[in-house]
């Protein structure tokens, strides 16, 4: 396992990032986390580790600067401006297209919450990159229109008692008429999935998901 600490730098932006490779990975994924959480997100992290003993490279990266983290700490707004998510993320595709220890992997993305809405948009703005997408937990109605412009294969996991954002995910799941999608229930999970051994189906399903898909290219509507 290769393990590194990476920077991104973006226009409006130098974001810190952790990258683990396995040996000769199916491929990259790129966490988005939630609404006021960071790459250091344990949820993302126990995740990421279940991804990478299943032969698959990960990258989690802070979406905000510390400036605009403790900002957002105050106010909120920046968790929920799923423009500027979406950007950063579509600048961090672009970095692992560029950097020579992913360069030649497709990507994946695993968002969470409102980063699972960036997610989305992203992979509508990236179709010939980006091959497969998971959402946890997510707020995929906040990517509005970009929902019917994914074409990559689409799982979404929520909780069985997340009510509210399921009853989301359910309704965004329609929209998503280009992409292969998929709605997958939690048993007994609440909203984080802090429930005994609910992340780890989270995981399992993740890596089925990513293993399916990554290297196989996303058709481009």
């Amino acid at each position: 396992m290769n393990i590194a600490d990476v920077t991104i730098d973006l226009a409006d932006a130098s974001l810190p990032g952790d990258l683990a490779l396995p040996d000769d990975p199916a491929g990259v994924v790129l966490f988005a986390h939630g609404s006021g959480s960071s790459r250091h997100s344990p949820r993302n992290r126990a995740v990421a580790a279940g991804l990478n003993d299943a032969g698959i490279g990960t990258l989690l990266i802070d979406l905000l600067t510390e400036e605009e983290g403790r900002a957002d700490a105050v106010t909120g707004e920046l968790r929920f401006d799923i423009e500027l998510l979406t950007g950063r993320l579509v600048g961090a595709i672009d970095w692992l297209a560029s950097a020579p220890p992913t360069a030649d992997y497709p990507v994946g993305l695993f968002g969470a919450s409102t980063g699972a809405a960036a997610a989305l948009a992203a992979a509508a703005r990236r179709p010939e990159r980006v091959t497969a997408v998971v959402s946890r937990g997510g707020r995929p109605d906040l990517a509005g229109d970009a929902l019917e412009r994914v074409a990559a294969p689409v799982l979404l996991i929520v909780g069985a008692r997340d009510p509210q954002v399921l009853r989301l995910n359910d309704d965004a799941a329609g929209r998503l008429r280009s992409a292969e999608h998929k709605l997958e229930i939690v048993p007994h999970a609440s909203h984080l999935f802090e429930e005994p051994g609910a992340l780890d189906q989270v995981t399992a399903m993740a890596a089925r998901w990513f293993g399916r898909y990554l290297g196989r290219p996303a058709p481009v509507s």
